[in-house]
């Protein structure tokens, strides 16, 4: 047997543990990337409008450009824009990424257009108390849809609805029923009828139940590989949460308010500016939510109407009249403002009613000031002298002298006054003041 000389042997020892290293060192790698796999989880807890469905597009855009293993929506809606609903869907039909929609935390429902944006991702689930359901499309805007109009747009929900169910794999027939008869379902039963695919307590539950389901992507099919993985909590940037504030049909409303309260102040008081700043902001962005929200246009006119009343019963005395009518005006307009059957849609009660009131107060407690100050009498000037009670300090008829308010003043009266009687002054003619002896 051939023996290695003591001197050589430690050199081939490490030349062996470096070639054990250079083969390994790919297969670390390679779990090591493994292990590092990332979910994003975005949070949607309002009504579907534009400002959301932008905000959705672009969080499944940016997972699929950074890789993530998938994408996790969690919802809580009570509905929304049909437009926004369909932006959504068409963006996770479409992704790249595996869109997961989990309706959550316990309490939370997807209603109406929330029901078609869970049922288009590649895995629906629900957490336990949930519901999903009530998917009946509304008519909202200008006036109502007559029935043929709304039978059209009905049938139009229930075959896009059944289209996304079928490619899904999902109940297309209570999908329908949701569409049609407004039907509501919890979650277990949701499980049940093959409307959803799982039901967990929370994410980390959700995430290993999913852990090797294939789903079909535009790219092709993929096992989920969800076990484990690290969540990327990614929350709304500045823009969006401004946004989705303003988009919310109770601030829509008070800035739609504030604005016109400003701009009436500015122009009745010109030279304030800071009124009138805060009235075109406030303006511009009500002007803005309008374009996300059901809005009747009458409403916006009414209230229009109402400021132009208020106004009004400044130039012109009519004894409260025009400021009832202003108040009337307002309040209808406000409860006409947002035309929907849904409440996440329309502004609420507790907004509505202390809103109009303040408004109401404001615009009365202006014009009352303002109508006072026009009929108050004038204290300054020539006619300011009227009514004045003085002293004759000489005789007066054609002319004379009298002392009113501290001054001496030339005077003339149609009778004769004699020095030292008290006088009132009845008029004011040029520098002259006519006056008259005072019993």
């Amino acid at each position: 047997m051939r023996t290695i000389p003591a001197k050589r042997a430690p050199l081939r020892l490490a030349a062996a543990v470096a070639l054990l290293l250079a083969v390994s060192a790919p297969v670390l790698g390679l779990q090591a990337a493994e292990q590092k796999r990332v979910v994003d989880v975005v949070v949607v807890s309002e009504v579907i409008t534009p400002p959301i469905g932008e905000y959705l597009v672009k969080s499944i855009r940016q997972a699929t450009e950074s890789g993530a293993e998938a994408i996790v929506i969690q919802l809580d809606t009570p509905g929304g824009l049909d437009l926004s609903m369909r932006d959504i869907i068409k963006e996770c039909l479409n992704a790249s990424v595996p869109v997961i929609v989990y309706v959550s935390p316990s309490g939370a429902r997807a209603a109406s257009a929330g029901v078609l944006i869970t049922i288009s991702a590649h895995v629906a689930a629900m957490a336990p108390g949930t519901n999903i359901g009530a998917a009946h499309p509304v008519a909202m805007g200008i006036g109502k849809a007559d029935e043929t109009m709304m039978e059209k747009v009905e049938n139009d929900a229930v075959a896009y609805g059944r289209g996304i169910a079928d490619q899904k794999g999902r109940n297309a027939d209570w999908i329908e029923d949701a569409i049609r008869k407004s039907v509501s379902v919890t979650a277990e039963e949701a499980l049940k009828l093959k409307v959803i695919d799982a039901i967990a307590d929370d994410l980390n539950q959700l995430l290993e139940k999913i852990d090797g389901r294939e789903v079909k992507l535009a790219s092709g099919n993929r096992a989920l590989k969800t076990k484990g993985a690290e969540i990327n909590r990614k929350e709304m940037g500045f823009r969006e949460k401004v946004l989705i504030t303003i988009s919310n049909p109770n601030i829509a409303f008070i800035l739609f308010l504030l604005g016109l309260a400003g701009l009436y102040f500015e122009f009745s008081s010109p030279g304030v500016v800071v009124p009138g700043i805060i009235g075109g902001i406030s303006l511009i962005l009500a002007f803005f939510a309008f374009q996300t929200l059901p809005v009747n246009y009458a409403g916006i006119l009414l209230i229009v109407f109402a400021v132009i009343l208020f106004i009004a019963e400044i130039k012109v005395v009519s004894h409260g009249v025009l400021t009832i009518g202003g108040v009337v005006s307002l309040v209808l307009g406000s409860i006409m403002l947002f035309e929907s059957p849904d409440p996440a849609l329309r502004v609420s009660w507790s907004v509505l009613i202390p809103a109009v009131t303040i408004v109401s107060l404001f615009f009365i407690a202006v014009v009352s000031i303002a109508v006072r100050a026009q009929m108050r009498k004038v204290m300054t000037g020539g006619e300011g002298m009227v009514g004045a009670v003085g002293q004759s300090v000489s005789a007066v008829h054609e002319s004379g002298k009298v002392l009113v308010r501290g001054e001496y003043w030339n005077a003339f009266s149609k009778a004769p006054i004699e020095k030292g009687k008290k006088v009132v002054v009845v008029g004011v003619k040029e520098l002259k003041v006519e006056v008259e002896e005072r019993s």
